[in-house]
């Protein structure tokens, strides 16, 4: 039997069937060759039976029930009922459609612990609510008769519906399961929670039959890692996905990414609880890739005629390679009070903060060499002229009447010990432990902006063809920071050109995700849903890529409070990720922006000035400048608003949301003269900007926090 052949028979075994017809899988056959570098879309084969399917461009009432629960029409009307009961019964008609529902099974379904006359009446109650909602142009798709109902009609499209069935199958459809079957419908009632528990694992299924079919088909380790890691997004204790992984990056020369992959699924497989461990064949297939990484032996590669030629053995590279090596040096003591115990102490603190970062490796400590050694006739031996990491971070504490001087230094051994960063913190001497921990987290927090600012200037002098994924993020970052149109694009560029190198980085992807939302935030996406969209679809891919990853959950978060304005589950997020690592500025500064558009002022304050506390030499300064401009102008701080305004626009002229908020400030301060300035380098940037688009865009939650924003814009003379 031929490959294609085989995965014909293995997707047609997959097909999922439900009784009531939905989530119906309908797979075309897959043909050879259409999985593979540089073309990864696979075509359902025709079929001479069908029928031609009929286009249909009349009105459309299209029901979203992925995610959060949506009906809209082609104007962008919403007819979604005011009840959640009545959304619950809508959605179960069109789950079901064309087929009717006997009233009897939904009176049961959404009103279990009523009697059966309560619940009955409950059911005629939601009907006349959805008959009133649809109104006179789409009640005609609701059937109603004594003991059905249904929704039927040609305008109807269901977007899970469609799914089940989909026309093309691509990798990228798989991303559409990834969303949750009516998020926002859980709790109502037992006997529904239930329906739809196994609602939405028809749903997981479909997709996973479907993704299957895609990895089996793939030829290119690339594809099939892109595929495997959809396929995973949608079920994350799929082994034949980490497996497909792992083969992938071992066939790439790569065995160190392999095991690190292995290492995931170990753990993924451990969360889910009773006792669960790699399957045999995973163990076997990781035991012959560590077998690879110790004996530069061939790579793990597909079965081939025996006649072929076996390839070179593969380049080994350090299981670290992505990440930055940092060696923290026993911190010195200088005069007469000597406190070793801080010493320390700071240096396993900072050690333990700095290896909470990706893409940071930190390495024991290090003494530095010892004079008296070279008076014995030893060698002084510093630490980069034989350097086992690429930046080393040392410093000395000198302690006088109560009061601790603490200098720190980060050495770019590669660069025979130039000084990357250096910093001087001078405090009292009061709780030992106390000291020890603000110290540290302040270290940390600092250090970890400007190492990424440092690395991405390292990367200029290297072609870009010549770079590897990490030095192509790396490179982006500064332009990110800046703002510069022209640059800024071509450092999405950059983060694609990483993200195609190496599809599995979970920094990588939250990185472009909020390339992503700048973009919209500066009104340079010509697209803006779809930016939006992607934007989404990348923190999510970050999150599920690396769930112990705190930039990815706190730039999720953002995505979600900024673009998809749903602050409640941005919270979780980013609360998620302050526990993974309390020393990120950046997850502060975001989590304030969330409480914000939430409302609560007062806390999101707190968050902010804790970030500018961490890390007031940010290149992200600016943004916490203007995170204090929104904060104080909802508390109605105008002074405090316009303050910080200034300073942000002087930090970064470039960034447009500092404008609006700024403006705002000014529209309620009464200063005209400084808004009409302010209002002129606004549409220079934003040409176009007006109050109808700031509060279409607003992210705010509370009617009267929009009002405010909205207000200052027009008493500033925004068009």
């Amino acid at each position: 039997m031929s490959l294609f052949s085989e995965i014909n028979r293995h997707i047609s075994a997959k097909a999922i069937l439900s009784g009531s017809g939905f989530l119906a899988v309908v797979v075309g056959r897959i043909e050879p060759g259409v999985c593979r570098k540089g073309s990864t879309i696979l075509q359902p084969a025709s079929r001479p039976s069908e029928r031609p399917a009929v286009t249909d461009h009349g009105p459309r009432l299209h029901l979203r029930l992925l995610g959060h629960m949506a009906v809209t029409d082609a104007k962008g009307r919403s007819f979604l009922p005011r009840t959640r009961k009545t959304r619950a019964m809508l959605a179960v008609l069109a789950m079901a459609s064309p087929k009717p529902v006997l009233r009897v099974q939904l009176a049961s379904l959404l009103w279990s612990r009523r009697e059966q006359e309560q619940a009955r009446a409950s059911l005629r109650q939601s009907v006349h609510e959805l008959q009133d909602t649809l109104g006179p142009d789409w009640s005609p798709l609701f059937i109603t008769d004594r003991h059905h109902l249904s929704l039927q009609g040609a305008g109807l499209e269901v977007d899970a519906a469609i799914l089940s069935q989909p026309g093309k199958i691509t990798p990228a459809l798989l991303s559409r399961f990834e969303d949750v079957l009516l998020e926002d419908l859980t709790g109502l009632d037992p006997a529904f929670d239930n329906w739809l528990a196994e609602a939405r694992a028809r749903f997981v299924r479909t997709g996973r039959a479907i993704g299957e079919g895609i990895l089996a088909a793939c030829e290119d380790p690339l594809a099939t890692i892109d595929a495997a890691e959809r396929l995973l997004a949608i079920d994350r204790l799929h082994e034949g996905a980490w497996r497909a992984i792992m083969r992938s990056h071992a066939e790439r020369g790569a065995p160190d990414r392999a095991i690190d992959c292995y290492d995931r699924c170990r753990n993924v497989l451990a969360d889910a609880g009773d006792g669960r461990r790699p399957s045999p064949e995973t163990e076997e297939l990781i035991s012959r890739i560590r077998g690879q990484a110790q004996s530069a032996i061939q790579p793990i590669s597909r079965p081939v005629p025996e006649a072929a030629a076996q390839p070179a053995a593969p380049r080994l590279q350090r299981p670290d390679q992505n990440a930055l090596r940092i060696r923290v040096a026993a911190l010195r003591t200088l005069g007469d009070e000597c406190n070793n115990s801080l010493a320390i102490g700071l240096a396993d603190e900072i050690s333990a903060g700095l290896s909470r970062f990706r893409g940071i490796s930190c390495l024991p400590a290090l003494a530095w060499p010892d004079p008296a050694n070279e008076a014995a006739g030893g060698a002084l031996g510093y630490p980069w002229e034989n350097p086992s990491a690429d930046l080393m971070l040392d410093g000395t504490i000198q302690q006088v009447a109560g009061r601790i001087r603490l200098i720190m230094r980060l050495l770019d051994l590669r660069a025979g010990g130039a000084i990357a960063w250096a910093g001087r913190f001078d405090r009292e001497m009061t709780d030992l432990l106390a000291l020890q921990d603000e110290l540290s987290a302040t270290i940390v927090a600092q250090i970890d902006t400007h190492l990424l600012r440092h690395e991405g200037q390292r990367t200029t002098a290297t072609q870009q063809d010549e770079m590897t994924a990490q030095e192509l993020l790396l490179r982006a970052l500064p332009d990110i920071y800046r703002l510069e149109k022209k640059n800024f694009l071509q450092a999405g560029r950059l983060l694609e050109a990483s993200l195609q190198a190496d599809s599995g980085n979970s920094v990588t992807h939250g990185w472009l995700a909020y390339w992503n939302l700048l973009y919209v935030g500066q009104g340079w996406a010509p697209d803006p849903a779809a930016a939006v969209a992607e934007a989404t679809r990348l923190v999510e891919r970050a999150v599920t890529l690396d769930p112990g990853d705190s930039s990815a959950l706190t730039l999720a978060g953002h995505v979600r409070a900024f673009l998809c304005r749903r602050p409640e589950e941005a919270i979780a997020l980013h609360e998620r990720a302050l526990a993974l690592n309390p020393n990120m500025a950046m997850a502060w500064c975001f989590s304030g922006f969330a409480h914000s558009y939430m409302g609560e002022h007062d806390e999101a304050l707190r968050r902010i000035n804790q970030a500018i506390r961490l890390s007031p030499a940010d290149p992200h300064v600016f943004f916490f400048d203007m995170a204090l401009v929104i904060v104080h102008l909802m508390r109605g701080d105008h002074a405090s608003a316009v303050e910080a305004g200034r300073r942000a626009i002087e930090l970064n002229p470039l960034f447009s949301s500092t404008y609006k908020s700024y403006l705002s400030a000014l529209g309620w301060s009464g200063r005209l003269r400084e808004a009409a300035a302010v209002r002129d380098r606004l549409l220079v940037l934003e040409p176009g900007f007006s109050v109808e688009q700031a509060m279409q865009h607003a992210p705010f939650i509370r009617p009267e926090d929009v009002t405010r924003y909205v207000e200052g814009l027009r008493l500033a003379g925004v068009p």
